[in-house]
């Protein structure tokens, strides 16, 4: 599990402060330290607790070879998701939240067909003279669209294991998804969130850049770790597994043996009825 910052330094990156008494959420309760200045303060013990669940989590699944999905459609957390994602090489989702992209993922999979089939086109040597400029112009608007859309998940093949996300009431549509395919989910939660909403909910601060780039990288870290588990595991398997060639060449040999003893039954059988004749 990747180490967890001090009190201290998740103290500097404001992972503490939570939002005003009036928008205070009750479930949020158990996770809050106290009220000062009308402002929210929670509890980072809480948060490291929760934080080492989470990543705990995150590094068992990816290590039996789950792949988890980054969220972050927020202005503020769209540049921390994707580099935490494309820094643990995982599909991401930055852009507008397609509708449907878990319950409807046969869909989104169409639609990264069709980027792939445009951005062929594009590369073509011969686009030039194949398609007109106004034509090429539409493909590229086209391709730009798409990639905004998929382009961070079109490596997805499937439905993923789990789903980090960077705010849930800015990206609810994919918690509601998530829950209705009962796909885990990971996220940031502060004073106004309802966290039972959240399999593996992290009190902490949500609108502070910092507070959301330290958290996102923590869980890229876990991806990493349980990738390279994952491989260890792999590689040790193909070490214990027996030599597939040693097993051919006995099975090959004790045929032989066997064909042998047929063709001798047989000339003892043929000289016995010589005989007997």
């Amino acid at each position: 599990m990747p180490s967890i910052p001090s009190l201290a330094e998740l103290l500097k990156c404001g992972v503490h402060f939570g939002h005003k008494e009036e928008k205070r959420h009750p479930k949020m309760q158990p996770y809050l330290f106290t009220l000062r200045n009308g402002v929210y303060v929670i509890d980072l013990e809480k948060t490291v607790v929760c934080l080492q669940k989470a990543l705990t989590f995150i590094t068992e699944t990816v290590t039996k070879g789950g792949t988890a999905l980054f969220i972050g459609t927020k202005p503020q957390a769209k540049h921390h998701v994707k580099a935490a994602a494309i820094r643990a090489g995982a599909p991401y989702v930055t852009e507008r939240w397609l509708g449907g992209t878990l319950t409807n993922f046969s869909v989104i999979q169409k639609l990264v067909k069709k980027l792939e089939s445009i951005e062929r086109k594009l590369q073509d040597p011969d686009v030039e003279a194949k398609y007109t400029k106004l034509e090429r112009l539409m493909f590229d608007r086209e391709r730009q669209r798409l990639d905004d859309a998929v382009g961070g998940i079109r490596t997805m093949k499937g439905l993923p294991q789990l789903i980090i996300l960077g705010d849930v009431l800015f990206d609810e549509t994919a918690v509601r998804e998530a829950k209705r395919r009962n796909v885990p989910t990971i996220a940031l939660c502060d004073s106004n969130v309802n966290p039972e909403v959240v399999t593996y909910p992290i009190p902490a601060n949500d609108d502070a850049s910092r507070s959301i780039e330290v958290i996102m990288q923590l869980c890229a870290d876990a991806v990493l770790e349980g990738m390279q588990l994952r491989a260890q595991t792999q590689s040790a398997s193909l070490a214990q597994a027996p030599d597939i060639s040693t097993s051919d060449d006995e099975s090959s040999l004790s045929g032989k043996v066997s064909e042998d003893i047929v063709r001798e039954a047989a000339k003892k059988a043929k000289l016995r009825e010589e005989i007997d004749l």
